[in-house]
C-alpha cells in the first residue's frame, strides 16, 4: 500500500477503473493544497495535484522488479517534468514570500494659503472706513 515515509522518491500504480498507471511521489515536491497530493501521472507525463482521501485507497506497491522498470522507463521523462513543476512553483513560492508592505507614498506638497499684502488690507480699511464716518 502507498506509504511515503520510508522513502523519497515512491513509484507505485494507480489504479482506476479507467485503467492503471504508473505514477511517481516525491518527497521533495512542495506541499500541495491541504487534503491534496501531487503524483507524476506517466501517462498525462506531468505532475498531478490528486485530492488524496480518494486517490490514496487506489495505490499500490510496485514489486523491486517494477520499480527498476519503472524508473528505466519513466526515469528522464519524471526528471524532466520535475524541473519544470519545480521552476514554476519556485516563482509562486517567490511571489508568496514577498512583504505585503505597500510602497511608500510621497507626501504632497502643503500648499501656503495666499495672505493679503498690508497694502492691500490697509487700502481696503481704509475705504471701509470712510464709507461709515458719514
Amino acid at each position: 500500500m502507498y506509504n511515503t515515509a520510508k522513502k523519497q522518491l515512491w513509484f507505485g500504480e494507480l489504479r482506476t477503473s479507467k485503467g492503471n498507471t504508473i505514477v511517481v511521489h516525491d518527497n521533495q515536491l512542495p506541499d500541495a493544497a491541504t487534503g491534496r497530493i501531487y503524483l507524476y501521472n506517466t501517462d498525462r507525463d506531468t505532475i498531478v495535484e490528486y485530492v488524496e482521501d480518494i486517490v490514496k485507497v487506489n495505490l499500490y506497491d510496485l514489486d523491486e522488479a517494477g520499480v527498476k522498470a519503472a524508473e528505466a522507463k519513466f526515469g528522464a521523462a519524471w526528471k524532466e517534468a520535475r524541473a519544470q513543476f519545480m521552476a514554476k512553483h519556485q516563482t509562486r513560492v517567490e511571489l508568496n514570500n514577498v512583504k505585503e508592505a505597500a510602497p511608500v507614498r510621497k507626501a504632497k506638497p502643503e500648499v501656503e494659503p495666499e495672505v493679503e499684502s498690508e497694502s492691500m488690507g490697509a487700502d481696503f480699511d481704509d475705504d471701509w472706513a470712510d464709507d461709515f464716518d458719514d
